[in-house]
């Protein structure tokens, strides 16, 4: 039986696209738009960011040292986290999954300027019973040791746990713990799968 439910974020509940945060860096800065997106997205900068190896303020220094970005710490965050969207049908399963009673909780490999920027801005995002952040636990998905971390909090393992990624790779190492995943490729498929589970 299913006892809690485990969702990654990007590109299940929300989308997101690094190239706009390029062009508004690019705009204030030295360097090309779609080499700034390379830089920030394919560079080793990111994972240290995401793993809680720099502070916010060390990779906002890093990027203004290899962009030219002439913006202040505040507009960087800005221009850095305003990428996102929320993927609406995903928004409202997770609701529906959680309202007989069911915990939920986000489980995914982010930053502090981006989990800020949703926290702000999208409501949906406090509703969760819990938060497993890369950045706060020093690794990132597929690391099993984060799945660990995914078992304490909510107090469950195995059969016990569904978990919802887009990444194949992660998805394979919470099937491995024995955990019900689900691959998402889209919407439509998510909620079909959820329906075959018998939760909706």
């Amino acid at each position: 039986m299913i006892k809690a439910v485990v969702f990654d974020l990007g590109k299940v509940l929300v989308d997101f696209d690094y190239s706009i945060a390029a062009r508004k860096i690019a705009a204030r800065g030295k360097m090309p738009a779609d080499e700034i997106n390379y830089f920030i997205s394919q560079s080793p900068l990111l994972f240290r960011y995401e793993t809680g190896l720099m502070t916010t303020q060390q990779f906002y220094g890093e990027v203004c040292a290899a962009t030219g970005f002439d913006g202040q710490p505040d507009e960087f965050g800005q221009c850095f986290a305003d990428i996102f969207v929320p993927i609406p049908p995903m928004v409202q399963l997770q609701a529906t999954l959680r309202r007989p009673g069911r915990p939920s909780y986000i489980f995914s490999n982010t930053n502090d300027l981006a989990v800020g920027h949703i926290r702000h801005n999208f409501p949906f995002f406090a509703n969760f019973d819990g938060y497993i952040l890369s950045y706060e636990h020093g690794a990132m998905k597929p690391d099993a040791k984060l799945y660990e971390v995914v078992e304490r909090y909510c107090g469950h393992q195995g059969a016990e746990i569904l978990y919802l990624d887009d990444r194949p790779e992660n998805i394979a190492t919470g099937a491995a713990r024995g955990w019900q995943v689900i691959l998402q490729e889209s919407p439509e498929k998510t909620l079909a799968a959820i329906q075959k589970l018998g939760l909706l």
